[in-house]
């Protein structure tokens, strides 16, 4: 049975730690899911995934995987799992975001959302109900029910609009996920995702609504997506009281480090996000001591590990001289060292977040390593 058990609390914050179970492994939270949204995170190994980066789950995008491969081959492969031959979790995205994206592709009505193939212009549909069957043949341990994801500078009129839409879309979404079973002899779960914008009583609304639906977790979407960093904040702490606390809580598609920390104290317990790899593959470097961009001139003959505190296998051995020269040369290997060094760093982050709110001192830790970690070095 998958579920959610809450192991520790900080005694200066809302952090939590806690242990999510499902068939393919149990999940340490705080956690931070790696995105592997074709069925491969970008440019990294999944040994390394394993081995190096220590990641305990990873994404797929139901959007993407929908179109290519497609659910023929998935449903042939035995699903997901055997596919990308992962043995480990996954959670999969509904692809309402991705949809959400395609503002002059797609049209959205109660029935649910046409859109047009980012890559051939073909035309698709995708509803509550074909979204489970979708995401069943996928195979993920971790559904995410499907929504529509408010823009964050929405007025208040299209945002309760929206948040009326994507009950309805969960009320049926649950009712299919109900009738159906897994295809592949595991179980699986789905989270609703909380919407409602930057009103504080329409997410209030939204969670209480949502909850009615929830097993071991819920998502909190629609954040990140154009609102400043502080109403985002404010978003967390008008929901942590409302959500139970033996709910697993994810909060989606955020974000930079420091988001990870401040949502960890603001009662969060799982994290996916692009920028880790996405960064890296501009040069950009998440270290303990601050943010590099390894593509300026200072770097070409600075001999110090990538990240002296960091403990991947990148920073035992390769220097933060010769990760410039690999990015100024254009070579391949500069992305994909970069990836998995990053990587590390956002799965190293949250396992000691996890160590000091067992310690019950995270509150004051996160304080002191919050400007640390953002400062541009």
């Amino acid at each position: 049975m998958i579920k959610f058990t809450l192991t520790a609390g900080d005694s200066g914050s809302h952090a939590r730690a806690g242990v999510l179970s499902t068939q393919h492994g149990d999940i340490r939270t705080p956690v931070f899911m790696p995105v592997g949204t074709v069925g491969s995170v970008k440019g990294v190994w999944h040994r390394d995934l394993k081995e190096d980066i220590g990641a305990q789950i990873i994404l797929g995008n139901t959007y993407h995987l929908y179109l290519r491969p497609g659910l023929d081959i998935l449903r042939q492969a035995g699903g997901l799992h055997k596919f990308e031959n992962w043995d480990r979790p996954i959670l999969t995205d509904s692809g309402g975001f991705q949809v959400f994206s395609l503002a002059q592709m797609r049209k959205i009505t109660p029935e649910g959302c046409r859109f047009a193939s980012h890559i051939d212009g073909s035309r698709h549909l995708f509803t509550p109900e074909n979204n489970v069957d979708t995401q069943r043949i996928i195979g993920s341990d971790i559904m995410m029910a499907l929504d529509e994801c408010c823009p964050g500078n929405a007025d208040r009129s299209y945002a309760a609009k929206s948040l009326q839409l994507t009950q309805n879309w969960l009320e049926r979404y649950s009712k299919r996920f109900k009738e159906t079973e897994p295809l592949y002899g595991y179980e699986q779960t789905f989270f609703p995702i909380i919407q409602g914008c930057t009103y504080p009583d329409l997410r209030v609304q939204a969670a209480e609504h949502a909850l009615q639906f929830a097993g071991p977790g819920i998502a909190i979407g629609g954040l990140a997506v154009g609102e400043p960093t502080e109403v985002m904040y404010e978003m967390l702490e008008v929901l942590d009281p409302v959500i139970p606390q033996g709910t697993a809580r994810y909060l989606m598609g955020v974000g930079t480090p420091a988001n990870l920390l401040e949502g960890i104290a603001r009662g969060v317990d799982m994290f996916d996000c692009v920028m880790p790899t996405r960064n890296a593959r501009n040069g950009m470097i998440f270290t303990w001591d601050g943010i590099l961009n390894m593509r300026n001139a200072k770097w070409a003959g600075d001999f110090t590990p990538i990240d002296p505190l960091g403990t991947s296998f990148a920073d035992k051995i390769y220097t933060r001289a010769y990760l410039h020269h690999l990015f100024i040369a254009g070579e391949m290997f500069a992305a994909m060292l970069a990836s998995e060094h990053n990587l590390a760093f956002y799965c190293s982050l949250v396992a000691e977040a996890r160590r000091h709110i067992e310690a019950g001192d995270f509150a004051a830790w996160k304080d002191a390593t919050v400007p640390r970690i953002s400062k541009r070095l």
